[in-house]
């Protein structure tokens, strides 16, 4: 009992770390929960609606400080939710066979970390901002959506590569646009997985949730000051892609 209770604190530090990173960048840091989750062979019952709920509770912190901040428009996120939180909600529903869920959050984990290990420094050049269509919005609002509800993510390992991809946001603007994302997905997420009976551990959630506010807190302020945690997300990158490996060969294998 003595070695379950360590990993457990070993755990909420690796989660302390992972909001720290992710908060900065707007994110809530789900994919890094599950990454985190999978090492320590948690059930695939509890991955996705313990990384929802520490989800939200990043989310509203990062929602507050990066409003604070003047780096939320509901103008340009508007659109992607509309059709994101409703698909969110339907596909958290799904019943999803473990081969086909660990081989789908194994994709978004290694999705995830290659991007931390092989990002760069932010563009120092200037790109101009463009509006991102109306209906283009409402179609990858859906896509979004859906794989958040699927994989137990808020969606923002994909919105905020597509939305600086196609210049519709500045990376500090990204950031306050995407904590918004994640948070509404999140909620709708956990509301479906809710309906369909599914549950997480409240004691160890509890646990969790604080070393996620603790990490929120520190990373939502490092965010907004423009902090860089290069180091730190290429460790984090490697873990990702440690678990996402782990997770492929268990979906190929079952």
């Amino acid at each position: 009992m003595e070695a379950v209770q360590i990993d457990h604190l070993v755990m909420a530090f690796l989660f302390f770390v992972v909001a720290v990173v992710y908060s900065s960048v707007g994110h809530a840091g789900a994919s890094g929960y599950s990454a985190v989750m999978a090492l320590f062979n948690i059930a695939p019952v509890l991955m996705r609606p313990t990384s929802l709920m520490l989800n939200l509770v990043v989310g509203s912190i990062g929602l507050y400080r990066f409003q604070k901040a003047g780096l939320i428009n509901l103008k340009v996120v508007g659109p992607f939710l509309i059709t994101s939180m409703p698909s969110a909600y339907w596909a958290a529903q799904l019943n999803v066979e473990k081969k086909y869920f660990y081989l789908a959050l194994g994709l978004v984990l290694l999705f995830s970390g290659s991007k931390l290990l092989i990002s760069r420094s932010t563009k120092s050049e200037y790109t101009p901002i463009k509006k991102a269509p109306l209906f283009t919005s409402f179609f990858w609002g859906g896509v979004i959506g859906f794989l958040s509800g699927v994989t137990g993510t808020g969606g923002a390992i994909f919105f905020t590569p597509l939305i600086l991809k196609m210049n519709w946001a500045d990376p500090k603007n990204a950031a306050g646009l995407s904590v918004v994302f994640v948070l509404a997905n999140s909620i709708f997420a956990l509301a479906g997985i809710i309906k369909s009976s599914q549950f997480f551990e409240i004691r160890l959630s509890a646990l969790w949730a604080v070393a996620v506010i603790l990490g929120a807190v520190v990373g939502t302020h490092f965010g907004v000051f423009k902090f860089s945690n290069y180091i730190i997300q290429k460790v984090l990158g490697v873990v990702m892609v440690i678990a996402a490996v782990k997770l492929l060969i268990l979906g190929l294998n079952f």
